[in-house]
């Protein structure tokens, strides 16, 4: 029988350990806090009662062919109550709690017909990792489907309606550990940016999309890397320097984010594999909701 040296042995096993220690698991509170700032919600920011809207020229490939339209992000601070999951009317209540809420609105129009979704997706305010909750609607001339997504302890709760065969009505678990590709423009503005971060993640692909099929798992690799310093911003945003976020879904499917580097680490520009594209027009912070 071969032996091995208990030195080569040794080198193993601490090579081994150096290299889980890179793989980020949303579910380790240590890993949670070397990579992602816990409290870059928490800035006084969000308590001014107004919304962060920032507008892109967006692209989609919808039947091989690119289409162009505006895409719509909103971010804004919410109290919850634990009896419905919902924001509340009622300021009072002893259950409330506080969300960041992530919008994605696009209005995507094609040869034939126009495509609509709208995304939202909930996240405890002190926790820029983990889905609280998702939903995302889709209409078109085919028809209707809605997803959601609610956190339920280690897993997630993944009910679905839409209008493909064998994939009607139905309700299935998940593992809330990996990521989900549609957060990453909020999440990744929570990194604890500096040149040469690395970790790997498993990440689900994109749900943004009216199929209720099970989503792929990523088993993706994080880097981040510094920018020069961008001219001209729209909304009146001053030059700054910017950080390239390189996340590689597999061997082939790479997709980028470029954020500024103040805060509130704006997403500048996004850049995906199968053509999905963003780059800033407009940015403001609003109280959209009243006329």
């Amino acid at each position: 029988m071969k032996t091995y040296s208990p030195f080569l042995f040794a080198f193993v096993v601490l090579l081994l350990a150096t290299a889980c220690d890179q793989v980020f698991d949303s579910s380790d509170e240590r890993g949670l806090n070397e990579y992602f700032d816990t409290s870059w919600a928490k800035n006084d920011l969000w308590d001014d009662g107004q919304a962060e809207v920032a507008i892109y020229n967006a692209a989609r490939t919808i039947y091989n062919k690119p289409r162009y339209f505006d895409y719509v992000h909103i971010l804004v601070k919410e109290d919850f109550n634990i009896e419905f999951g919902v924001k509340t009317d009622d300021y009072e209540r002893t259950d409330l709690y506080e969300v960041m809420k992530v919008n994605l609105f696009a209005d995507i129009p094609t040869d034939n017909y126009p495509y609509h979704f709208l995304t939202s997706i909930f996240f405890h305010r002190n926790n820029p990792v983990q889905i609280h909750k998702f939903t995302n609607s889709s209409q078109e001339w085919c028809g209707n489907t809605f997803k959601m997504l609610k956190e339920k302890g280690s897993q997630l709760e993944y009910t679905y309606h839409s209008y493909w065969d064998g994939q009607g009505d139905d309700t299935k678990m998940l593992d809330a550990t990996p990521l989900w590709e549609d957060q990453l423009p909020y999440t990744l503005r929570t990194l604890k940016f500096k040149d040469k971060l690395w970790f790997r993640m498993p990440v689900y692909a994109t749900q943004i999309n009216s199929r209720a099929d099970m989503p792929r798992v990523y088993d993706a690799e994080f880097s981040v890397a510094p920018l020069e310093a961008i001219d001209s911003l729209p909304g009146g945003l001053p030059q700054q320097d910017t950080w390239r976020v390189t996340v590689q879904l597999d061997e082939e499917k790479i997709n980028q984010y470029i954020f500024t580097q103040a805060y509130p680490n704006i997403l500048v520009e996004m850049v995906a594999w199968d053509g999905r594209k963003l780059r800033l027009k407009d940015y403001k912070r609003s109280k959209y909701w009243e006329r």
